[in-house]
């Protein structure tokens, strides 16, 4: 699960904080034999809001530059790393922005691994030469995503708005092939590509990377303003996960389906269907994970310090310039309101599936701005139905 892009875009006033507000409080968040729940699993850190591309659903590029000014020291990038392994250890991937485009994304790299972390980088691949490749190899870097939009380079580079940024990234990924570096192909599905995710399926096979992961698009941050323009439906996102799973059954590639977490209500669905039983033999990874993990299992830093529980949830739950990591992601309110299911509302909270999809908290944030309320792109109705009270 790495992308090259932060789809918050909240720099400035607007951002929010759930600090200081009257939440409903868990103690602890233990087991009953004592181990602390949520361990956090992977964190992506926005090294950069710097960029070489204008993508349709992020940042201009004069806003990429002038934001990236405010980017975290090396000092403090190392600091922060240094207080992450104090109570974590979690996958940890090196975002933007472009990543390439700061100087010391490899000291920082290799101080991270040298501190017990696996360290992944996600970039766009139009940076990445043979010598950078090199250097992502020696340096210890575990696997590279590259985003790839289309299954040619109109639609590709029209998406990334920069003329021949896929015929560089395909460069990209031949360069870390050839250093034997794992590579991951990431695709924002909207209107611009529904139809053309077979190829995409198919060049991710040719191109020789490992995995592939199906961004659904979040209308938050810039995501919101062009939303309406090219997001798909609740049924069209509901076809292409069910193309998603017929795909995944053929285990050519590593496959999950990020920020669509009614995925794993399908695959169950499917599953049930077909007589088969979900494990890690017949479903791999997604027989042991989750939909939506923000707050839970995943959070992000942005690039000037502040904690969030997902990439695309512009609601903070603390700043690592000012706090211990740790001290957040163990006491953050928001984080604790996330880690209780039983709060959701809508028909996400009477759902049988809710253990393991749960909605994704950002899309209902963006929707209604309210992160418990239902997940508002998904066509499923619970057969528990939802109680009202009757007006007196």
């Amino acid at each position: 699960m790495l992308n090259d892009t932060c789809s918050l875009k909240v720099d400035g006033a607007k951002e929010s904080t759930w600090e200081g507000k009257s939440l409903p409080r868990t103690a602890h968040h233990h087991h009953p034999g004592g181990e602390k729940q949520s361990v956090l699993r992977l964190l992506f850190w926005e090294t950069t809001t710097g960029c070489n591309l204008e993508c349709v659903h992020c940042r201009r590029l004069d806003v990429s530059q002038r934001l990236a000014k405010s980017d975290l020291t090396t000092e403090e990038g190392l600091a922060f790393i240094d207080a992450l392994t104090v109570t974590q250890k979690p996958i940890l991937v090196f975002s933007g922005g472009e990543p390439l485009m700061r100087p010391d994304i490899f000291e920082l790299a290799a101080y991270a691994i040298g501190r017990g972390l696996i360290v992944a980088l996600a970039t766009n691949g139009t940076l990445v030469t043979d010598q950078i490749a090199g250097q992502i190899k020696s340096v210890g870097i575990d696997r590279v995503s590259i985003s790839i939009d289309g299954e040619n380079a109109e639609t590709h580079d029209g998406f990334r708005r920069l003329p021949g940024s896929f015929d560089r990234a395909l460069e990209g990924i031949a360069y870390l092939r050839a250093h034997d570096v794992p590579v991951q192909i990431n695709s924002t599905v909207a209107k611009h590509n529904e139809d053309q995710l077979p190829g995409i399926y198919d060049l991710a096979i040719d191109v020789g990377a490992i995995a592939l992961h199906l961004f659904m698009l979040v209308p938050v941050g810039c995501g919101m303003q062009i939303a309406d323009n090219i997001m798909l439906s609740a049924e069209q996102q509901e076809e292409v996960l069910h193309w998603f799973y017929d795909k995944s059954k053929a285990k050519a590639l590593q496959m999950k389906a990020t920020c669509a977490p009614h995925y794993y209500r399908i695959m169950r669905q499917r599953a049930q269907a077909e007589g088969t039983k979900i494990d890690r033999s017949t479903h791999g990874m997604a027989a042991i994970t989750k939909g939506c993990l923000a707050g839970t299992s995943v959070c992000f830093v942005s690039h000037k310090g502040q904690v969030f529980p997902c990439g695309y949830l512009p609601v903070e739950a603390g700043n690592v310039r000012y706090q211990p990591f740790g001290e957040i992601w163990e006491n953050a309110p928001l984080f604790e309101t996330l880690r209780r299911p039983e709060l959701l509302k809508g028909k996400c909270g009477v759902c049988e599936y809710i253990k393991v999809c749960g909605g994704c908290r950002a899309r209902a944030y963006g929707e209604v701005g309210d992160l418990l309320e239902e997940e508002p792109y998904c066509i499923y109705q619970p057969p528990i139905q939802i109680s009202k009270t009757p007006d007196n």
